[in-house]
């Protein structure tokens, strides 16, 4: 854990002290499972979910917000169970699948999802040519229901081919009222008006946070930090803290505090829980 900045520090301090009416949100993939070459493998770091029912003791809620299908999400965290934990500490998990599109919640139980958007169907069938003209053909597509994913991980120089491919799928999904996500070797194709930021301020409310933590890893996560930003302008505690790689560290001059992967963000949020609830042991003394 490394703070980059002494005001990363004060405002860790500040954030320690309003924990009982924090926010403490997580991106899945980079920040509580490992990058994987295949995502449906991408299973939850093996000591995250009992680091967060432990965190969720001393906080408001705890939340996992992603660009995954809320149920990939569930399976491959074992979710519900850690919801289950989290509800007999009296506190809410909150999970926001494909970027916000799709909620589920330990006390509600089941995925609320919208319909697919209007365009996806004409984005597919232009697709395949789309890959042919830019050599990517044997890039992974990925069905999210909600959106489709095109993962260049796999191919020879996954670099340049993303670089080719992005502008060539941002013109596509434009011309059929489709949003595009860039993140970490994926491009990612869905509707416009969701994302991560909304994600947070839809917390915010519901929760009634007085305090907020974002840990997020790639391009994926900006909006998350963007409206992570804004509540730390209106005067509410914040954190930011950047699940850093060898691959990604698009994020580390906007954070607060820089980790090392899964393992690193599991040993941050454990410190928290302890400092937590030594500072609160002291004032009750």
């Amino acid at each position: 854990m490394e703070f980059t900045s002494p005001a990363g520090e004060q405002k860790y301090a500040a954030f320690v002290r309003a924990a009982p009416s924090a926010v403490v949100a997580c991106d899945f993939d980079g920040t509580l499972s490992p990058i994987v070459d295949d995502p449906e493998q991408a299973h939850i770091h093996p000591e995250a979910g009992a680091t967060l029912v432990d965190l969720a003791a001393e906080v408001a809620a705890i939340a996992v917000v992603t660009g995954r299908p809320a149920r990939q999400a569930l399976d491959l965290g074992g979710l519900e169970e850690v919801g289950n934990a989290i509800g007999e500490t009296g506190r809410e998990l909150y999970l926001f699948g494909q970027y916000g599109n799709e909620r589920w919640s330990s006390t509600r139980r089941r995925i609320i999802s919208p319909r697919p958007p209007q365009g996806l169907a004409a984005f597919l069938r232009d697709l395949p040519r789309a890959l042919r003209e830019t050599g990517t053909q044997d890039a992974w597509v990925e069905d999210k229901g909600l959106a489709h994913a095109v993962h260049t991980r796999r191919l020879p120089d996954a670099e340049a081919a993303f670089a080719r491919l992005l502008p060539v799928l941002r013109d596509l999904a434009a011309r059929n009222g489709l949003g595009v996500e860039p993140g970490r070797h994926v491009i990612e194709v869905r509707a416009p008006g969701m994302d991560k930021g909304k994600a947070v301020e839809t917390l915010v409310e519901e929760v009634g946070a007085g305090a907020f933590l974002f840990a997020g890893d790639d391009l994926g996560d900006l909006e998350a930090f963007d409206a992570v930003c804004a509540l730390a302008d209106a005067g509410m505690p914040t954190l930011l803290v950047c699940s850093a790689s060898e691959e990604e560290s698009a994020l580390m001059a906007r954070a607060d505090i820089v980790v090392h992967g899964p393992e690193g963000v599991v040993e941050l949020l454990r410190r928290l829980t302890a400092d937590i609830r030594a500072a609160h042991a002291h004032v009750d003394a």
